[in-house]
């Protein structure tokens, strides 16, 4: 490669591009440079403006040294300066960028009466551009992507002087009225959307241009002369449109032109309707139709129509959800690519530097695929351009920056090559030539000395590529198992499949096969689609032995039929299993182990999109980004009932979420009571905002009233588990001499509230198509059921203070407001201290406690030692300790309140209100409590069965107890209960009833 220091890099000031030479290269030979040099200067010494250019030629030998190498490897190129020497001098002496633009503006404002006359004209000028970008690129004066810009505005540029032509000539004929006859696109209802390289500016040399023509029948339908005809109209103006670019005269041609990517093109008119687009788009689009459209652009015509329409196809194109099956239509093509001969393996000569291994493609595909797959979800990656989307994928956590800085490399160094190719003939290809002296010649207009340098890098950067390539996509499974036959077809079990599936571990494997045959012949609504069958058919062999490595392979493999039978459509999901292996590993385990997390997914599939993200095994989202996704999601909701459902889902879902994260270790148990809890604080503060509201809506609001959610329990305690439900108070207070409320249907204010209370406990748990949120609890309040359901901040006050039971006392320990005004919620806040600064009894408080505890155990006699929460020294009695030594020596020492059992246990022992070996005892119990009850509250509804549960299960109970199996658990279980039962009669006494 030969580099030279060009005047304007020295002196800083010429921008001209003979200054700007950075690059010179050798001809095929110095005799074929010189003579085609001589071609160019003997034109130029027959021409009265050609003297400029032998003037540059002569005084400056680095431009004729370059010239020589251009010429003598573009035969192209050399016809097109020895056409008009004028030109190519004036392109020396121009500043590239500045140039273009002035080409640009010449093709937009072209305009002729005839329209012979117009052609000439864009080819004319289409011939100074192809020099000027080929010179400029060769030179190194401009990099790649400027160069691909230059011919994208330029074509822009062209297709529009050919659209205004075409509809000013309609416009005379009486055809259409045109809105300005100086801008005729403008409110034609026209478009025309650049597709592919184009719609990205990123045209390639000699590239066609790929079009879609669509009209507006109704910006347009009161100018057109007969409203009937338009599609005739249309049609007419679009081929006018082509042949003015791609017709072939004297000058050349302007652009070739491709409009086969509309929909069906076998069988529509090349200029469609917008509504008749809209309706193929929506009810017969094909997933490589919307990888298309990802780069679409209007490029001419109506342009505001054009973004109408991509606006309206907008939901098509970006679905909301993650959306494998169209990855795996996308993968399929390319596979047929890789059939045709000679794409098959990484080679030099006859390489197809597009389409070949290792080609522009793979890059293209690599990040449109995961363009489609988050798109719908994150519109900072719904942009056209290559590598702009390779840095967001960066930023967004979807691949690393060795990855797409080594792609972003190989991507320009393979388009420089591709544009050499082009040059040389200006033919539309790919492919470098057959020969090693062909592929020198490219290897030298790339400035490398010699094919083999040329070949070293070429072929490193297409392993690079397919290797990251290869990483991303082709890892679909084999149809067939690595540990023999596992063939489902026709009506018989094959006995090489029952002999595989029983080394696999089915017991049952006659019943396994007998399922999936019931697959294969669509008997659910998930496998009646071909397509859903076929993705089933490459995840099975996978599928059979990820379910063959839980515990239970006949369990596991019986709740995926489940799944599948629940499922109302199956192509989505059983398109991601295919291409997530891990994720069908988690799948396995959950259908082994967790039946209740089973049965969400087969509720909600697309739950599973946010395990896809990149950061979701590594980052729990903090409260604030929940807040920010739960009110996207409100603010979408189409009317309260619907907002209703939105929480429902929400809440569905992101409790499954917090269930894989404990599933997979992301979240520790006590980290997954603080998950639940703060998703539940979060639910109800924004309902409770919009149930306000609906309020208002109908009653108004009470002056200066507010009202406050306390949270008690669980919910208060930060220890909720998938199966919590919610202990709630709602307390209010307002103005003192406001007792009605302002709207249209006023209530009085205990009423007003009431209600209020009322429509909450409603918006929580009452069942909708989707299902409650959280059964809630308003018992707690103060005279329990027997009082009115929302408390007046005096009211709560006086009862705590005059007639709050002990009981009531305990649970006040755990009190926290969740919803509410913040000032309102630090008064209500200050009111639970102060209650709980009262001192009591000693004797009156242990006595109370004792009876409490022996009553609830007399009423629930259970002997399980598996019912961790009642069972004599389980969680009831280790909450109960912790509460009755807040409550004797809280008063004295405010400092000892925690709403969070654990936290309180650490303050007491460390204030020497808890003995240390009663604190060891105590906390060990309670993280073996809580791991027990997380799990098994996240893996099933009901009372824990050791003989019933299935395997899966057990196993992930005994690991959460610590134990190689579940007989050492359930004998640590018994000791540590008979511990905590010794440290309640210690420091309470024995319960009684």
């Amino acid at each position: 490669m030969t580099k030279t220091a060009s005047a304007g890099a020295k002196g800083g000031t010429d921008r001209r591009l003979l200054a700007r030479i950075a690059t010179v290269f050798a001809p095929d030979s110095k005799k074929s440079g010189k003579l085609a040099l001589d071609r160019v200067r003997s034109r130029a010494a027959d021409e009265a403006d050609g003297a400029v250019l032998t003037a540059l030629i002569e005084a400056d030998t680095r431009v004729a040294t370059f010239l020589t190498g251009v010429f003598g490897s573009s035969p192209y190129l050399t016809d097109l300066a020895a056409r008009d020497p004028a030109r190519l001098g004036r392109i020396l002496t121009a500043e590239p960028e500045r140039l273009i633009d002035d080409l640009v503006a010449a093709a937009r404002t072209a305009r002729a009466e005839d329209e012979a006359a117009l052609m000439a004209r864009l080819r004319r000028l289409k011939q100074e551009t192809a020099l000027a970008l080929a010179l400029a690129d060769l030179a190194g004066a401009l990099p790649t992507l400027a160069v691909t810009e230059g011919l994208t505005r330029f074509a822009d540029a062209c297709l529009s002087a050919a659209v205004d032509h075409a509809l000013r000539e309609a416009a005379g004929r009486g055809k259409i009225t045109l809105i300005d006859p100086d801008e005729p696109a403008r409110g034609s209802g026209l478009i025309l959307l650049a597709m592919g390289k184009q719609g990205a500016y990123e045209l390639n040399y000699s590239s066609d241009v790929d079009l879609i023509v669509f009209f507006d029948h109704a910006r347009v339908r009161d100018r057109l002369a007969d409203p009937d005809e338009a599609v005739d109209l249309f049609v007419r103006i679009t081929k006018r449109m082509v042949r003015i670019m791609q017709e072939r005269t004297a000058d050349g041609y302007v652009f070739r032109v491709d409009l086969r990517l509309r929909p069906d093109p076998g069988a529509t008119p090349i200029a469609m309707s917008v509504d008749a687009a809209l309706q193929y788009y929506e009810s017969m689009g094909q997933n490589w139709e919307r990888a298309a459209l990802i780069k679409a652009r209007p490029c001419a015509g109506d342009i505001a129509a054009g973004e109408a329409f991509l606006n309206e196809i907008r939901p098509y194109i970006w679905r909301k959800y993650f959306d494998y099956a169209a990855i795996a239509d996308v993968h399929s093509i390319k596979r047929q690519i890789h059939a045709h001969r000679g794409h098959g393996d990484i080679a030099v000569e006859g390489h197809n530097v597009k389409l070949g291994r290792g080609g522009i493609r793979e890059i293209e595909f690599f990040v449109q695929t995961q363009q489609l797959i988050a798109g719908g979800r994150n519109p900072r990656l719904r942009g056209r351009a290559t590598l702009a989307m390779l840095d967001e994928l960066v930023d967004l956590g979807w691949i690393g920056a060795r990855v797409r800085d080594e792609l972003a490399e190989a991507y320009l160094f393979l388009r420089a090559v591709e544009h050499r190719i082009q040059m040389v003939a200006d033919e539309q290809t790919h492919t470098l030539p057959e020969t090693a002296e062909g592929v020198g010649r490219i290897a030298r207009m790339m400035g490398f000395r010699n094919r083999a340098d040329f070949a070293a890098a070429l072929r490193q950067r297409l392993a690079t590529v397919q290797g990251h390539y290869a990483h991303l996509f082709e890892s679909a499974p084999e149809l067939s198992s690595g540990r023999g036959n596992l063939v489902f077809t026709g009506d018989d079990d094959d006995p090489g499949t029952i002999e595989t599936l029983s080394r696999l571990g089915y017991a049952r494997p006659s019943e396994v096969t007998a399922a999936i045959r019931a697959w294969h012949f669509g008997r659910y609504a998930a496998t009646r689609s071909t397509v859903a069958r076929e993705r089933l058919t490459e995840l099975t062999p996978a599928l059979v032995e990820a379910l063959a490595a839980t515990a239970n392979a006949d369990a596991a493999f019986l709740a995926f039929d489940r799944f599948v039978a629940r499922l109302p459509a199956g192509i989505q999901i059983f398109s991601i299993l295919v291409s997530n292996p891990r994720l069908l590993s988690l799948f396995a385990v959950i259908m082994g182990s967790a039946p209740k997390l089973a049965e969400t997914l087969s509720r909600r599939p697309r739950v599973i999109d946010a395990v896809l993200e990149p950061a979701f095994f590594d980052v729990v989202p903090h409260e604030a980004e929940l807040k920010r996704r739960l009110e996207q999601s409100f603010a979408e909701a189409a009317s309260y009932e619907d907002l209703l459902d939105r929480a429902r889902i929400f809440a569905q879902e992101q409790m499954f979420l917090i269930g894989v994260r404990i599933l997979t270790g992301t979240l520790s148990i006590g980290q997954a009571g603080v998950a639940y809890a703060t998703l539940a604080g979060l639910l109800v503060a924004a309902v409770l905002g919009h149930v306000e509201t609906e309020m208002a809506r109908v009653h108004g609001r009470i002056a200066g009233g507010s009202a406050a959610v306390v949270a008690m329990g669980k919910l208060g305690g930060r220890e909720m588990t998938a199966a919590s439900d919610l202990d709630l108070i709602l307390v209010y207070d307002f103005e003192t001499d406001a007792d009605m409320s302002d709207g249209p249907k006023p209530l009085m204010a205990g009423q007003y509230y009431a209600r209020l209370t009322q429509r909450l406990i409603a918006a929580l748990s009452a069942p909708t198509a989707e299902g409650a949120i959280y059964a809630v609890d308003f018992r707690l309040r103060p005279s329990g059921n027997k009082g009115p359901v929302a408390t007046s901040l005096a009211a709560f006050r006086d009862y705590q203070a005059r007639e709050a039971w002990t009981w009531e006392r305990m649970a006040l320990t755990r009190a926290r407001v969740v919803a509410g005004p913040p000032a309102f919620a630090a008064v209500v806040e200050d009111a639970i201290r102060e209650a709980l600064a009262r001192p009591l009894d000693p004797d009156r408080l242990r006595a109370d406690v004792a009876e409490m505890r022996g009553l609830i155990e007399a009423e629930k006699k259970t002997r399980d030692i598996w019912d961790i929460k009642q069972h004599a020294g389980g969680l009831v009695d280790l909450e109960f300790i912790a509460q009755y030594l807040m409550l004797l020596h809280g008063p004295a020492e405010p400092a000892l309140f925690a709403t969070n059992t654990a936290v309180a246990l650490e303050r007491l022992a460390a204030r020497g209100h808890l003995a240390p070996d009663d604190a060891e005892v105590l906390t060990s119990a309670l993280r073996l409590y809580q791991a027990l009850t997380q799990w098994l509250r996240l893996a099933q509804d009901g009372a824990f069965d050791p003989k019933t549960a299935p395997g899966g299960l057990v196993d992930l109970i005994a690991r959460a107890g610590e134990a190689p199996d579940l007989r050492v658990l359930a004998a640590r279980l018994q000791d540590t209960e008979a511990a905590v039962r010794g440290c309640f009669e210690r420091i309470i006494g024995r319960p009684r009833a």
